[in-house]
């Protein structure tokens, strides 16, 4: 859940026995890519992992003959060979990765070896430029050059042309991102240097000893090189030289001529087009979740274009230019907004000009919730990067070019979001539009994208934890096929477990050729527990879904390998027991509602065991005590809402998702993972040291739900959470709760009798979930099966939005702090619908309503209960629902509570609210809140 505050630019083959069946033709009509400029199907591009498992790797440089040379934060140089398909360590320099404030306490930094690249006369000099922070006690990075001889860094070669001096008491922001223009200038970038704990705002404090919480010391100071994106001309003795068009021309008082671009935070990949000239870059902004008067607006995180040299606003403005206010941290008291058009750095940390240049918008701004201006960006944790613009004349005679639809776009992408985007432009070089690049496609974290010569996107892939060698870590290469593409295989078989004789059904269905060419079948069944490793020869079937008998136990491999009319082949697998038949359980209610529980009222059930090869529960042969039977409560709804598909048949096991609760589910869909991990460290703190922590608390709820919406720090060193604010209250209460129970002390529960009742709390709001299971002992020398029932018994509080359909003229919206969507009805014969419902027992239904008159002008109405159509079968209906005449704002949505008796009804219907009022015309009626069903 932290702010990701650093980063941002620039196959195995499974080897199987193929033979090519004969027999089996299927013809699919996806659109090849005729026309050049048309936008590429997604599956003409294929992920393909070079290495992986790797340790913090940073930023990358695709050498000519296709090595790869990429280097990881705790020094490490690392070369990755096409040839040898291995990754070697042809370096290790000496790096600084440690804070130490004045009173000796050490943290992680986020410094070390942040930034390399080649020279653009690497095929003739060799040089690489790497960017770091020095081992030692000297605070600063360093700009140096190597010679690479072959696959040795050669270290005597080391030259510094460039030092940047840093503080290294607090964190953060190291920028570190190198490039080239077409001229042979070479572009550094550096980050804010300025600790973000101060305020999730503008870090501007002024107080005596507060240096490394004033960003105006850095970004806003011209006469610093932290907080820019430097541009120098490498010269061939190891120096270097100012090319005209920098921001402050040599020789101007109080500035570094060094500087192209000025005031950011933490540019963390840069990257030039060679075209135009344009410097692009991701600025990683800071973690306030609102706008705060006499403070600042909501943080957001930008994508700039530099066209020239300019000020590009921080730590005075961010994203548009939205403005902070000059705050006094000494009063703590907000004073005038800065002026965008003149700003001025009067900082007593200042060393350079007072009068700075006019500020600059960004290309693209957004924060953490929905952006109105860019929706494509979606919500979540920020961290903007900006990778390579694309031009396919520079890949003339490349094996795979991307496609022309590509041309003169720039590819950027985000840290946290794990997402690509393609940028256009005019002919003035205004973005245009903006999309997402294979959007199907996973990456875990990218950190750094470059064109090989071959016209492969290389990604490099950080990995889910910061500051650890993370498993998902890996460099990849994502190629284009212009051409003719291997067939998409599926392979499935209708039972995977029985006992002897088994009858399966294999089926190809699914599998498709995306060029429409003819396709044969193959299927090679192998025995894995004596045929192919042994020598034994498969079972061949040349059809698309044969059937097959096996006769004989084993652990079973059945291979379907499909064949294009051009050669090109794929195959899929599965995975077939035969010789154990799985047990089949069942779990009945055998009295009242099988939907819905009602809380203190006992629930009637039994569970029945079968298996084929170890007996049953009804004669004996299957011990109750061998059965698990267990009750548990999923909190809001999150049983209810799993599919029937997942839920399985009798005899299969139900899906992992059905036994999270609210907290977990919402905790696995947001961005937690990216800081957090369950039981060790990473740039956050784990989840179970947070419930240590905050144990006994009794406001830890409310606290830390309240961080997760707004953002925060201090609480565990350095690290500031960014701020949710598309969470809302509830859901970030709900996933609080999850981590608190972290700390309990797991008790085993025991299993609930085969047969017998159970009674629901009479507190529960919940969803009950009843589970049955069974493991068998397994039977000639095969492992065991499991079978297993679970039934979800919903609450019978009923929130209306959480219907399966609306009719128009019914709203649905999320509100914040709500759980659930509010409903809003707009006319009469409206509805929502609910599908196969229980009614069996209900005996009243119970209405929350709000009819606020002041703020909707709602004219209210009644609610009609039907079942299977909303003309249906009329079960009742509410009295007249009257406005709400009310004009505090605490009273507009209070919902009135009005009980229906309703008429008998059994079995599973439909079931439909219908809203009325004749008169009311396109009016608001009202808004249902909840229906509570009683027996």
């Amino acid at each position: 859940m932290m702010k990701r505050h650093f980063f941002s630019r620039q196959s195995y083959k499974a080897v199987i026995p193929l033979c090519i069946g004969a027999i089996g033709l299927l013809a699919y009509s996806v659109r090849p890519l005729t026309d050049p400029g048309d936008k590429p199907d997604e599956n003409r591009f294929t992920k393909v992992v070079l290495a992986e498992k790797l340790n913090e790797p940073l930023e990358m440089a695709i050498l000519p003959d296709e090595r790869v040379l990429f280097i990881e934060r705790h020094g490490q140089v690392q070369l990755y060979s096409p040839t040898t398909k291995q990754v070697k360590t042809i370096a290790s320099i000496p790096v600084s990765t440690k804070y130490k404030d004045k009173e000796g306490n050490e943290t992680e930094a986020e410094d070390g070896l942040l930034g390399v690249n080649l020279d653009p006369n690497f095929e003739k000099n060799h040089w690489v430029y790497l960017y770091y922070s020095p081992a030692g006690n000297e605070s600063k990075n360093i700009l140096t050059r190597y010679e690479l001889r072959g696959d040795e860094l050669v270290l005597s070669s080391k030259k510094v042309l460039l030092e940047v001096a840093t503080q290294r008491e607090q964190c953060c922001h190291t920028g570190g991102s190198i490039d080239w223009d077409r001229e042979g200038n070479l572009y550094l970038s550096t980050g804010d240097n300025t600790s973000p704990r101060a305020t999730l705002y503008a870090p501007i404090d002024e107080r005596p000893g507060r240096g490394p919480w004033d960003a105006q010391k850095s970004s806003g100071n011209t006469n610093d090189l932290r907080g820019k994106i430097l541009r120098i001309h490498p010269e061939a003795d190891g120096t270097y030289t100012i090319p005209e068009g920098n921001l402050f021309p040599k020789g101007t008082p109080k500035t570094r001529p060094e500087i192209y671009t000025m005031g950011h935070r933490n540019p963390y990949r840069i990257a030039v087009d060679k075209h135009t000239g344009y410097l692009y870059w991701g600025d990683v902004g800071p973690d306030a979740g609102e706008d705060s008067v006499g403070v600042g607006p909501t943080a957001e995180d930008e994508y700039n274009q530099a066209k020239k040299a300019g000020n590009f606003g921080w730590p005075y403005f961010v994203g548009n230019n939205k403005a902070y206010y000059d705050k006094d941290f000494t009063t703590g008291k907000g004073g005038a907004k800065f002026d965008p058009a003149h700003p001025v750095n009067d900082s007593p940390n200042n060393t350079g000009l007072n009068d700075l240049p006019p500020a600059q918008p960004a290309m693209i701004w957004y924060p953490a919730a929905e952006s109105k201006q860019f929706p494509i960006m979606g919500t979540g944790g920020r961290s903007a990067m900006a990778g390579p613009t694309y031009y396919k004349d520079d890949f003339k005679g490349a094996k795979r070019p991307f496609p022309e639809y590509y041309n003169g776009k720039t590819f950027l992408f985000e840290w946290m979001r794990d997402m690509i985007l393609a940028v256009s432009y005019d002919s003035k070089g205004d973005m245009t539009s903006t999309e997402r690049f294979l959007p199907n496609m996973a990456f875990s974290h990218p950190i750094d994208m470059a064109f090989g010569p071959n016209g492969d996107l290389y990604v490099l892939e950080y990995g889910t934890g910061w500051f650890l060698k993370n498993d998902d870590s890996r460099l990849v290469k994502i190629e284009f096929n212009a051409g003719n593409r291997k067939p998409n295989v599926q392979a499935s078989a209708n039972q995977k477990a029985g006992a002897i004789p088994m009858v399966v059904k294999l089926s190809s269905e699914g599998t498709k050729d995306f060029d429409g060419d003819a396709i044969t079948y193959q299927w090679k069944i192998y025995n894995r527990t004596g045929g192919s490793k042994a020598g034994g020869q498969p079972t061949v079937l040349n059809e698309p879904n044969p059937t097959f008998t096996f006769q004989k136990p084993g652990q079973y491999k059945a291979i379907l390998t499909v064949t294009d009319a051009h050669g090109l082949k794929d195959s899929r697998e599965v995975d077939i027991m035969a010789g154990n038949q799985p047990p089949s359980v069942a779990l009945d209610i055998l009295n009242g509602n099988k939907n819905f529980y009602f809380p203190g009222q006992p629930i009637a059930y039994q569970v029945s065991v079968t298996d084929k090869e170890d007996g049953s529960l009804a004669t004996g042969k299957i011990l109750a005590k061998q059965v698990m039977v267990k009750a548990n409560y999923q909190t809001e709804g999150s049983a209810q809402n799993v599919s029937e598909a997942e839920r399985g048949p009798a005899g299969h096991k139900f899906s992992e998702a059905t036994y999270l609760g609210a907290g977990q589910v919402l905790m696995e869909k947001s961005d937690c993972k990216a800081c957090h991990f369950v039981d060790k460290k990473s740039v956050g703190p784990a989840f179970i040291e947070v419930a240590k922590r905050y144990k006994n608390d009794a406001n830890a709820v409310a606290s830390l739900s309240n961080k997760i919406i707004k953002g925060g720090g201090g609480s565990w060193g350095d690290a500031i959470m960014t701020a949710h604010p598309q969470l809302g209250q509830n859901d970030a209460s709900e996933i609080v709760k999850y981590i608190l129970t972290l700390s309990d002390k797991k008790v085993a529960t025991p299993s609930l009798p085969t047969k017998g009742t159970y009674t629901p709390d009479k507190n529960e709001k919940g969803d009950l979930v009843l589970q049955a299971s069974y493991k068998d002992k397994g039977a000639n020398g095969l492992p065991a099966q499991t079978g297993e029932q679970v039934l979800v018994l919903r609450n019978p509080l009923i929130p209306l939005g959480t219907s399966n359909s609306q009719s128009k003229g019914v709203t649905l919206f999320k509100m914040g702090t709500q759980p659930y969507p509010i409903v809003i009805v707009m006319g009469s014969d409206t509805y929502v619908q609910f599908n196969k419902f229980d009614l069996t027992g209900v005996r009243t239904m119970e209405f929350a309503v709000a009819v606020p008159k002041a703020q909707l002008m709602a004219v209210g109405g009644r609610i009609e209960i039907h079942i299977d159509s909303p003309t249906g079968p009329s079960l009742g209906q509410t009295e007249e629902l009257l406005p709400n005449e009310s004009k505090d704002p605490a009273d507009l949505f209070k919902p009135s509570i009005t009980k229906v008796t309703v008429t008998p009804t059994t079995g599973q219907h439909d079931l439909y609210f219908v809203f009325k009022n004749e008169k009311a015309g396109k009016s608001p009626l009202f808004v249902p809140v909840t229906v509570q069903l009683s027996n």
